[in-house]
């Protein structure tokens, strides 16, 4: 038999070392950076590798650099394989040598020949010193939890006792959780379809109509997931829905609608009949919520704009119910985007919160008096969650906040705050983080 040109496991170290790269160097996402491997034979294995690296990137790249003389003169394709084949060895259950092997295979696949000495002697020592090299790293916190300092002590000053519990769910591994469609099947029955496919899994208490896999497949794999009866959605994104209590025959705004879980979430509730306006900045994510719609069965009017500038959708008649499931930093699903941590920065968050505070200030002024407008982030930091509704609330006199569940209520764990309830990432419900408001507009005057 012919031997393979590449040791195994080398294209997809070199396929996850090109994404990190792009992630570090040209702070493209990690979802845009794999979508240019998408068609690579051993992709799966990429993106696993790669959000695996992503993860742990703070801890490990400053162990790998120690061992390099000159780090700033190493390519960036090569710094990034390092970190690469470093977290294979210390997270993966690969044989060290195995790894160090393709590594120096990667780095021919990557066009750096002349760096395949420095490959193997670096990793070669990474393998013998790696329990003293990540001992030194580990005497930080930010090092040691892989996350930036500037992201630790906003953790800690928003959430003294339980920022270490979030830091540990961030490098966890989050759960997969469906949505069915209450109008087709019934969570239980779905439960015992997924048996019959050799799918465990149970139903969420707390939350109707979510259930969660004790083990992640691909959708491929979900009966009913191309014909639209089940959608992937985290049950603390499923709490969305139900909050904007929607109603048959209500005119309904979807203000940040793209990918469109939540659209196909709130049309599902509001049944026939539904008039929803669904509302998007970016076009390429518009053309995803187009396509998850059709895969539901679901229509809606689907536009590519700026809410902010109502003038260029709007037709003047008020909407009964708004969702502004607001832009933000994501700090609330690391553990499912671990390029979060390396792409934000501490001033990223004044630009956020104001670019939350306007497209609220918008949504007011499309909301019909007593009307509910429910505001979400993805979020666990309050400048963008209760601080930015408090703003609101000040600068706009006919808003008011509406009845909502008491966080116990909503979800276990579930923390009430000064406006509104935050869901931790991880924390008793196993959610990811999510932050919601529920407001009202008065109707004085009318």
């Amino acid at each position: 038999m012919a031997r393979t040109p590449w040791a195994p496991g080398a294209p997809a170290l070199a396929g996850a070392a090109r994404a990190v790269e792009e992630v570090i160097r040209c702070g493209r996402s990690a979802d845009a950076a794999l979508k240019r491997l998408a068609n690579a034979h051993d992709r799966a294995a990429i993106r696993a590798i790669t959000l695996g690296t992503l993860r742990w990137y703070l801890r490990l790249a400053p162990a790998v650099e120690e061992l390099l003389t000159h780090p700033s003169g190493v390519p960036s394709p090569v710094r990034a394989l390092l970190a690469v084949a470093a977290h294979q060895i210390e997270y993966s259950r690969n044989v060290a040598e195995a790894t160090v092997h393709a590594a120096v295979d990667a780095a021919r696949l990557l066009g750096a020949q002349r760096a395949t000495g420095l490959m193997n002697a670096v990793l070669r020592r990474f393998v013998a010193e790696r329990a003293s090299l990540l001992a030194r790293v580990d005497e930080q916190l930010p090092a040691r939890t892989a996350h930036p300092a500037w992201l630790v002590q906003q953790i800690a000053g928003a959430w003294p006792g339980q920022d270490l519990a979030i830091l540990a769910a961030n490098n966890g591994h989050p759960p997969m959780t469906v949505r069915v469609d209450a109008s087709r099947v019934d969570a239980r029955a779905y439960v015992a379809e997924l048996a019959e496919a050799e799918i465990d899994a149970y139903a969420v208490q707390w939350v109707e109509n979510a259930v969660t896999l004790n083990h992640p497949v691909p959708v491929s794999r979900l009966p009913g997931f191309g014909d639209g009866r089940v959608s992937v959605q985290d049950a603390g994104a499923q709490l969305a829905a139900p909050l904007l209590q929607v109603r048959g025959g209500m005119r309904v705004l979807d203000a940040c609608a793209a990918p469109g879980g939540k659209t196909g979430h709130l049309l599902e509730q509001a049944g026939a009949g539904a008039d929803l306006t669904a509302v998007d900045i970016d076009p390429d994510r518009v053309a995803l919520l187009e396509e998850g719609l059709r895969r539901l069965r679901r229509t809606a009017r689907v536009v590519a704009a700026d809410v902010r500038d109502p003038g260029s959708f709007w037709d003047g008649r008020p909407f009964e119910r708004i969702l502004v499931d607001a832009p933000c930093s994501s700090t609330g699903v690391i553990r499912r985007h671990p390029d979060i941590k390396l792409l934000r920065r501490p001033g990223d968050l004044g630009a956020l919160a104001a670019g939350q505070l306007a497209i609220l200030r918008a949504a007011v002024t499309m909301l019909a008096p007593g009307g509910r407008l429910l505001y979400s982030t993805c979020s666990i930091l309050p400048a963008e969650n209760e601080e930015v509704v408090t703003r609101l609330l000040a600068q706009e006199p006919q808003m008011r906040r509406a009845a909502m569940p008491s966080g116990a209520a909503l979800a276990p764990g579930a923390l009430d705050r000064t406006v509104g309830v935050q869901l931790l990432p991880g924390a008793e419900a196993g959610t990811d983080g999510f932050y919601y408001a529920c407001l009202e507009k008065t109707t004085a005057g009318t």
